[in-house]
């Protein structure tokens, strides 16, 4: 049995099984034997895209790979690189030195090995509130003249199955399908022209919050609301950037129990991600790894009519057109 099947079946009751399922349509059942199907969705094209993963061989250690066009295999770079994202990316690599090394490689099958989140140990994860048109006017507000910015620890991050806690000290716990961009070069006032330059990738992830610790206590600051263990899934690779064409015009969606709660486009941003990067590294410098976490759509559960939060036993699907799916369930606090 693989990784990924234990971990189904350990982590999973018969209603994450079914949903996830579900969630794949026309595949059936047939998903379970076949991971990567779930993974790297339909949406998902050819691509030079990085993963991060564990084998049964290789016990804890960590491992960086590249997937094979169809997103069923992974080629192990990990001997000229290290095995992890970050450490590639500073080494400014190229991707034809990239393609040569996994060329040599033996691939190993996606369902016989444990995706971890594509990036493990950024320096800094930033965020941006209020970036979309359609979260504005779910809360009646206006759109802001210029960017809300917050952050989460790196300790958030969890791979892009993995579990969600229900912290004891929160009943409000929401969710946020986010695009992240990945930082592939030191960036220190850099100017809206040539920012882009400075984007390694992207991947997919959830902004998990715990809104009565962000909005009623704490006296108003977000880090514990937004900070708290697991609340930053990801993954489930990072897609070089030269493989997205327009980071601007990417379907963006959400759903929990197989119900859809938010469908919106990255054309709703209302600061860019070069305008995001300008803007932020005039004071902060980045660093090759770190992660911005550029908004959400409508239709967080916050705003809905009645309010909605997530629980114990809920399973979340994140999903980014071209970039792929993370699947979550949320667990109670142990």
């Amino acid at each position: 049995m693989t990784i990924v099947s234990l971990a189904l079946r350990n982590a999973s009751s018969s209603r994450l099984s079914s949903a996830i399922t579900s969630a794949i349509s026309g595949q059936g059942s047939s998903w379970i034997n076949n991971p990567s199907k779930r993974f790297f969705s339909k949406s998902t094209p050819k691509a030079m895209r990085f993963v991060q993963y564990r084998t049964v061989a290789g016990g804890n250690k960590q491992l960086l790979g590249v997937l094979s066009e169809d997103g069923t295999k992974v080629s192990d770079i990990s001997e000229r690189y290290g095995g992890d994202l970050v450490s590639f990316i500073r080494s400014e690599a190229s991707l034809e030195e990239v393609k040569t090394l996994a060329a040599k490689a033996t691939p190993v099958a996606v369902d016989d090995v444990e995706l971890l989140a594509p990036v493990t140990n950024p320096q800094k994860i930033l965020c941006v509130g209020l970036n979309y048109s359609g979260h504005c006017e779910e809360q009646n507000k206006p759109i802001p003249k210029e960017p809300m910015f917050f952050s989460k620890y790196a300790t958030t991050i969890v791979g892009p199955y993995d579990n969600v806690i229900a912290h004891k000290i929160s009943d409000q716990i929401d969710w946020e399908v986010e695009l992240a961009v990945i930082i592939g070069r030191k960036a220190k006032s850099v100017s809206k022209a040539n920012a882009m330059d400075f984007v390694f990738g992207y991947t997919v992830a959830q902004d998990i919050s715990a809104r009565d610790w962000q909005k009623l206590r704490n006296g108003g600051q977000f880090l514990i609301g937004k900070s708290m263990d697991t609340f930053c899934p990801l993954g489930p690779a990072v897609v070089h950037k030269s493989l997205v064409k327009d980071p601007h015009q990417l379907s963006i969606k959400c759903s929990v129990n197989g119900v859809e709660k938010q469908n919106g486009s990255t054309s709703e941003l209302i600061f860019r991600i070069d305008d995001i990067l300008e803007r932020v590294t005039q004071s902060i410098t980045l660093l090759p790894g770190d992660v911005i976490l550029t908004g959400t759509p409508a239709g967080v559960g916050m705003h809905r009519k009645p309010a909605e939060f997530l629980k114990p036993g809920d399973v979340i699907d994140s999903e980014i057109e071209g970039l792929g799916m993370i699947k979550n369930k949320v667990v109670a606090d142990s």
